[in-house]
This record gives structure tokens, C-alpha cells and sequence, in this order.
């Protein structure tokens, strides 16, 4: 058996033959018939391993994805803000968050300046990924994967990657590969046996990680706005017995239905997506968790405020010919003390150097 294949066991497999009814039966009778072929109850992941319990004590680990397996596992809600780039990294830890979101579609926009319409490759994603995690290891970053980037050897190829980058978990979704953001019309949705096909691959790829990984797999579905609420809770439970840590259902509208579907999910963590404007409503960190969201994450917060300062920095340049107002007395060295100005500074003292004695 194929490494990681081993989690997968039926959950009420038995060789008892199939029992077929004949629409002639009388009634009082059960007209049965033995039926060649024996069907097993649909496959179950169960990971010891990664059983909440064994995260609920000790310290928070320096290993990203298994702090985050605490941070699911003991109180509170995760709060996970957007970020897009290293500032807005920066900014995050700055505040004081103990886990970053790596939003697809501010990734897109932050590399290659474009819309969230399935433009940004792997590659794109990968090398943002490196860069943010690096920043500070053993704090959490949660990435979008998209669709996993193709078929099942992609989507175990971006767990690799995505793990060898830092990342400590990742949510792939059911979207066909031209997907666009989940807050946008005119989405469409595979089908969910492939769907779980997608899932399935990346629990796999991350339980046959040469060493092993607490790689946390999120299963997300945009299935809401196509096929219904039913539909997305059905998709979300296949997902979860397909073997992903946490569900995370796009665009859900209203205050109830975030209510209900973390009810139909338990005991499965439920990521939920705000963005303002779009289809979930503004809800608060306080008020997702007395709804019983167990990750809230604000995937625009940083690209849109970027958007809003830039533009009025640019339009102030053009205006006025200067930036002394836009700057609002931030000098470069203070700029650069964001940036972890002192850390490379302490770092160069410690080794003996004495190249940045005065800065």
C-alpha cells in the first residue's frame, strides 16, 4: 500500500452479501436476493496522530503546523488576517496576530497585478509563500491553493511544495479550474466526486511527507451559490471524511446558516471568509465565534487598505509635487524598523560584524 493510503479505512466494511429487492415482492415479504457483488461503506480517514486531544497541552510548538493544530484544538476563535506581500506581513506580526492568511486573490493582485480569475500559477503562490513564512517560522500562515493548480499529482505537488515552504496548512476548493474569487458571480463547481478526488490527494501527499508534517488540509467548497446550502454541507462532510482537518464553506449569508452548518459539521473546525462587501456578512471576530466559527479570516484587509493609502498617497504626489504629507513623518529608518531593521542589525553585531554599527 502506498504511503499515507493506510488512514483510509471503511467504516462499516462487511462481506455480508448485498441485499437487492424485487419490485415483485409481496407485501409482508422482502423478496431478497443475494447479490454477487459486495459493496463496502464509503472510505473514512482516521489519523490517530492528529487526534485534537494530543494538541491540547503544552507549549506552543516552533513548528508552524503543528501550532496551528493546537491553536485549533484549544479555546478561541484563529483570526487570520489577509495579507499580500512582505509589508503587510510585517504589519500582521507587528499587531501582534498569531496566525496570516495568504489570500489568493491578494496574492494575484500583489504579484501580478491582476484579478483573482485563476491567473496566478503554483509558482506564484509557492514563492510568496516562502518569502511571508520566512519572516516569522514558527508563526502560522494558511494559504490558498486554488483548485490545486490541476489533477491529483498537482494538488499533492503543491502540498510539497506548500509544506517545504512553511506553510503550516492550506484550503483547496471545488471550483473548476477557471475559478474566480469566491465573491463573485457566475461560479461553477466540479462535481463532488472530484472534489474529493482533490482532497484525498492532498491528505495523501501530506501523510507521505518524507519525515512526516502536521500539514493542516482545509476543504473549502463555492457549491452555496450554485447548488444550494444542502449541497455545501453534504460536499463539506464527504470532505471531512475524506481526510480534511477543517471546513471552510465560501459566501455562507447570513448569521444562521453559519450557525446550522457549523452544527451539521461538528465536530469538524468551520473556517469562515469575511470580506467587506462581499457575500458573507461583516461579522466580527467576537461575533463569528458566538456563532461557533472556529477560523475567521479577512482575506482583503490588506490589499484593499494598500489600495486606499497608495491611491491617496499617488493622487496627494501628483496634487502637491511632494510626499510630506502622505509620510506622515515615517523617515526610511523607521520604515525599516517594521521591516526587522534590528533584528539584522543584532544579528550582524552577534556574529562579530561590524557593518551596521551605525545605521
Amino acid at each position: 500500500m502506498a504511503p499515507g493510503l493506510d488512514f483510509f479505512k471503511s467504516s462499516e466494511t462487511t462481506d455480508a452479501p448485498v441485499v437487492q429487492i424485487s419490485a415483485d415482492a409481496e407485501p409482508g415479504t422482502d423478496g431478497a436476493s443475494p447479490a454477487p457483488e459486495v459493496t463496502p461503506k464509503p472510505d473514512v480517514y482516521y489519523n490517530a496522530r492528529f487526534d485534537p486531544k494530543n494538541f491540547l497541552e503544552g507549549e506552543l510548538s516552533f513548528d508552524a503546523a503543528t501550532r496551528l493544530r493546537q491553536l485549533l484544538a484549544r479555546p478561541g476563535i484563529v483570526i487570520a488576517p489577509g495579507i499580500c506581500d512582505g509589508i503587510s506581513a510585517r504589519c500582521a506580526l507587528e499587531a501582534g496576530f498569531d496566525c496570516m492568511y495568504q489570500s489568493g486573490a491578494a496574492t494575484t493582485a500583489s504579484r501580478l497585478g491582476m484579478p483573482d480569475l485563476a491567473i496566478a500559477t503554483l509558482n506564484d503562490f509557492v514563492q510568496s509563500a516562502q518569502m511571508v513564512c520566512s519572516l516569522s517560522p514558527s508563526t502560522p500562515v494558511i494559504a490558498d491553493a486554488d483548485t490545486g493548480f490541476g489533477g491529483t499529482a498537482m494538488v499533492a505537488r503543491t502540498v510539497y511544495q506548500y509544506i517545504r515552504a512553511g506553510v503550516a496548512g492550506m484550503h483547496i476548493e471545488d471550483q473548476v479550474q477557471t475559478k474566480r474569487c469566491g465573491h463573485l458571480m457566475g461560479k461553477q463547481v466540479v462535481s463532488r466526486e472530484e472534489f474529493l478526488t482533490r482532497i484525498r490527494a492532498a491528505v495523501i501527499a501530506r501523510d507521505s511527507f518524507p519525515g512526516g508534517s502536521n500539514f493542516v488540509v482545509i476543504g473549502r467548497t463555492d457549491s452555496a451559490q450554485v447548488l444550494g446550502m444542502e449541497e455545501a454541507v453534504i460536499r463539506l462532510k464527504l470532505a471531512a471524511d475524506a481526510g480534511a482537518d477543517v471546513c471552510f464553506i465560501e459566501g455562507v449569508k447570513t448569521a444562521e446558516l453559519l450557525t446550522s452548518t457549523v452544527e451539521a459539521l461538528k465536530p469538524k473546525p468551520v473556517l469562515v471568509n469575511v470580506i467587506s462587501g462581499g457575500l458573507t456578512p461583516s461579522f466580527t471576530c467576537k461575533e463569528a465565534e458566538a456563532l461557533g466559527a472556529k477560523i475567521i479570516i479577512f482575506s482583503l484587509v490588506s490589499c484593499v487598505a494598500a489600495v486606499h493609502g497608495i491611491r491617496a498617497a499617488m493622487q496627494s504626489l501628483k496634487k502637491t509635487g511632494t510626499d510630506f504629507s502622505s509620510a506622515k513623518g515615517m523617515d526610511p529608518k523607521a520604515f525599516f524598523e517594521v521591516m526587522g531593521l534590528e533584528d539584522v542589525v543584532s544579528l550582524d553585531a552577534r556574529a562579530g560584524g561590524s557593518s551596521f554599527d551605525i545605521v
